[in-house]
């Protein structure tokens, strides 16, 4: 039997209870995030997350994290690199507690700094900006009020008729003489007409007309031009187009609704003086406050660039701190407190392998020398029957195959794995659907090439598709070999023949070389389910259960070589009898099984002597086993049953219901306190039936769910042995798609460019189509169709292999490592 560390089956798992000082619980977690090998189990499940002991601990590390959040956001908008962490050397080290304090003030003293930077920042632009808008309203009033001057003479004065319009009709206008700007000029300041001036977006402008008109029935003078340069928003962090206006009216009420209505549309209204003189007056001095503003604001985002800066050099490294931090107490939350005065220590309780035992142990003694504290730190190694997660060893190269596994379902605990003949069966049935050289060298040298870079490659940003490629590189690396072995098997090199040995066979009659694929894979590759259907026997052995092997294996193997093992010796014995000196024609085998069932006994083609009473006892043997695989398993449960009841045996699922022993004395010479339903024996604990959230699966002996079950099983078993057997016939039609589309390939481009007259066109041709056809060999019969058999392979595993054998009812080993807490969420 193999070791039960190795890829073959999950590694053995054992229960284990810490108990910890209270002082060290931190160092101790910390110290195991380093190691990664312990799942934690949650002793508070009833405990809501606000209630637990630790979480004022992580709400203070959740404001640590947006403040560090907060940089983050600041850097990126700098357009500032960041130190990735990579340059930081070993991440998997347990953060200090004095390196989260000072953590801690020093992100506050910078969060006050960068908001009071930003803010000032903010403001200082938001001066720059109305200064600009200022200078721009001075400069353009100037054209308005000559406007405005020229149409003094048409402007009522306030003590005119109160209905008339505050412009006298065009048509009435005398003929204004040269000196006439001066005299209008003149008489403008007295006739009471107050305005408007400010900045408003053009997108606003139309709106604020239209709502003017209508507000004072037309009783304005407006006047507006574009504002030539673009305006940037310092909150909104926009860029806006704006255009400069000013409204002439009567009346201060009415010019108090022009302001209320151009505010209520985002405009900005400035001072103005009519005097030109003051106006000057007024541009240098905005120009002054300008240049005043600009440098300020200059020196200011200097010093910002400078903080941020500093910022990108640890902030990695700081957000690497925080959430191994916040893992750390996350895991404490789940432990159990013991109140006693005398002892305060914290109890946990994990899954761990049970080979890292030893290593936990140096781990803890080794945070008990450093921090030198009276109380040691004492393991129990716990027995109970509670289900284990299973943990699979893998490594880079046999990861990838596992994840494939595990997408379909977590073995069971100490089961044969998929994984371990998957390596091999998974590309090689990919190779039978996509074998021919020339592809499987261009899969080979791409993923060659990813394994060569990969460390490179780790370190880069890829997106969805890419990763997913390199993830699997070592599965394309065996794919990519596969299907060349494949190719030269079918003698395919991109679709050409590719005749490095000859053929022993004699044909009959001539046949083109790309016809014999086709007839050399409708014989082959069928039934490789025998090899997945006798894994159940070594199950069985294994978890030592005889009915099992009694009432599944054997009924099974017996049903399935009665009828599909008949067939694959038929088909070799058709293969070895020369039927041209027979002189005689091959008999159809599908035929033969076809009327094996219609017709027992009866042969119309006769294959060797005694074919229908072979048949027929074959045909025997496949029924007397449906009835043994339906009641042989639930029948001799109910009989091992009743048996351990008379015994006065009880089930271990009425042992859960009993209360807990009632004896909860203090253990003195122990750290702590047994919890209720515990037992100390020595250096071990007895844990009697707590529940476990899915880990604990024993439940009351019910004969209606046995019998249910096993009729279910035995129906799909029957059903499945046809059905998943013509599913292996896609291997023949995808290797036959696949050698089609190459030769359609090659006639279309190359081959075509070859047939052309004239060497000029012809080079010129194959130039052309070469590219077209490499192209389209990559993006169709290497991509696309390489997909698609992948695909193939996995289902084929997925359902028609590991069916026979699979239970799949595991729970995955998720440890606390503080590398899997940074890949699950990386910084970078």
């Amino acid at each position: 039997m193999a070791s039960r560390d190795t890829f073959f089956r999950s590694s053995g798992m054992s229960l284990i209870q810490i108990f910890i000082a209270n002082e060290i619980g931190r160092e101790i977690v910390g110290a195991l995030g380093e190691v990664g090998q312990l799942q934690f189990r949650d002793l508070n499940p009833d405990t809501n997350a606000f209630q637990r002991a630790f979480t004022r601990n992580i709400r203070f590390l959740d404001n640590v994290e947006r403040q560090l959040r907060y940089f983050y956001s600041q850097v990126e908008h700098a357009s500032i690199p960041i130190r990735p962490s990579s340059d930081f050397g070993d991440t998997s080290a347990a953060p200090l507690a004095s390196e989260i304090d000072e953590l801690a003030e020093k992100s506050e003293n910078l969060e006050q700094r960068i908001v009071s930077l930003n803010d000032s920042c903010e403001a200082l632009k938001k001066q720059e900006i109305d200064l600009i808008q200022w200078r721009w309203v001075l400069r353009d009033a100037s054209g308005f009020f000559d406007q405005a001057h020229h149409s003094a003479e048409d402007i009522r004065q306030s003590f005119d008729n109160d209905e008339a319009p505050l412009l006298r009709d065009m048509e009435q206008r005398a003929f204004h003489t040269a000196d006439g700007d001066s005299q209008g000029q003149r008489r403008f300041t007295g006739l009471g007409v107050g305005f408007v001036t400010g900045v408003i977006p053009r997108e606003c402008l139309g709106i604020l007309e239209r709502t003017l008109w209508r507000t004072l029935r037309g009783n304005l003078y407006m006047k507006h031009s574009e504002f030539r340069e673009i305006i940037s928003d310092p909150i909104r962090k926009v860029q806006t187009h704006k255009n400069v206006f000013l409204i002439f009216a009567h009346g201060k009420n009415v010019l108090a609704k022009i302001r209320k209505i151009s505010e209520s549309l985002g405009a900005s209204l400035y001072g103005v003086d009519e005097d030109n003189e003051l106006r000057e007056d007024q541009i240098q001095e905005v120009n002054k406050r300008l240049d005043e503003v600009s440098s300020v604001l200059c020196n200011t985002e200097r010093r910002l660039i400078s903080e941020l800066s500093q910022v990108a050099q640890s902030l990695t490294n700081w957000m690497v701190i925080v959430k191994k931090e916040k893992a750390v107490y996350d895991i404490l939350n789940k432990f159990s407190y013991d109140h006693c005065e005398a002892r305060k220590v914290l109890i946990a309780e994990a899954w761990c392998p049970t080979d890292t035992l030893a290593r936990i142990k140096s781990t803890l003694q080794d945070v008990d020398d450093r921090v030198q504290i009276s109380m040691p730190t004492v393991l129990n190694e716990v027995q109970t029957n509670r289900t284990p997660p299973t943990y699979v060893r893998t490594n880079k190269f046999t990861e990838a195959f596992q994840t494939i596994v595990n997408a379909y379902r977590i073995p069971k605990y100490s089961e044969i794995n998929p994984g371990f003949y998957m390596v091999v069966t998974f590309p090689f049935l990919f190779a039978v659907m996509f074998g021919d050289f020339g592809h499987g060298a261009l899969v080979t040298m791409v993923s060659a090439a990813m394994i060569f870079w990969e460390q490179k490659l780790q370190r880069t940003k890829l997106d969805e598709l890419s990763y997913m490629a390199f993830y699997g590189r070592y599965i394309m690396l065996m794919m990519g070999l596969f299907s060349m072995y494949t190719g030269l098997i079918y003698n395919d090199i991109f679709s050409r023949p590719l005749t490095i040995f000859s053929s022993q066979w004699q044909w009959p009659e001539d046949i083109e070389a790309g016809k014999i694929n086709e007839a050399s894979l409708k014989d082959g590759h069928r039934y490789p389910m025998t090899y997945a259907l006798c894994l159940q026997y070594v199950n069985g052995r294994h978890f030592k259960s005889k009915v099992d092997i009694w009432g599944n294996f054997f009924p099974a193997m017996l049903f399935y070589q009665s009828i599909f093992g008949y067939l694959v010796i038929t088909v070799i014995y058709k293969w070895s009898v020369d039927w041209n000196s027979r002189g005689e024609s091959p008999p159809s085998l599908l035929n033969m099984l076809i009327f094996m069932f219609l017709s027992p006994g009866t042969v119309q083609e006769q294959l060797y002597p005694y074919q229908g009473t072979v048949q027929v006892l074959l045909l025997v043997i496949a029924a007397v086993q449906v009835p043994v695989m339906l009641l042989l398993k639930p029948l001799y449960l109910r009989w091992e049953h009743n048996r351990a009841c008379d015994l006065g045996y009880r089930s271990l699922s009425e042992l859960s219901d009993a209360p807990a022993l009632e004896d909860d004395r203090d253990i003195d010479d122990g750290p702590g306190r047994a919890r209720d339903g515990m037992v100390g024996e020595g250096d071990t604990m007895v844990i009697i039936g707590q529940d476990d959230s899915g880990y604990h699966n024993q439940e009351g002996f019910d004969f209606f769910d046995i019998m249910i079950h096993q009729v279910i099983h035995t129906i799909e078993f029957c059903l499945n042995c046809i059905s998943h057997t013509a599913s292996y016939l896609r291997l023949w039609a995808l290797s036959l798609a696949h050698q089609q589309l190459s030769v359609v390939l090659w006639n279309m481009t190359l081959r075509a460019a070859f047939a052309k007259d004239g060497h000029t066109i012809r080079v010129i041709m194959i130039v052309i189509n070469f590219y077209l056809w490499f192209t389209l060999s990559v993006c169709i019969l290497c991509i696309m169709e390489g997909t698609s058999a992948m695909l193939h392979s996995m289902r084929l595993h997925w359902i028609e292999a590991m069916s026979k054998h699979f239970a799949g009812e595991g729970t995955p080993f998720l440890p606390f490592s503080f590398s899997t807490v940074l890949a699950g969420d990386p910084v970078d």
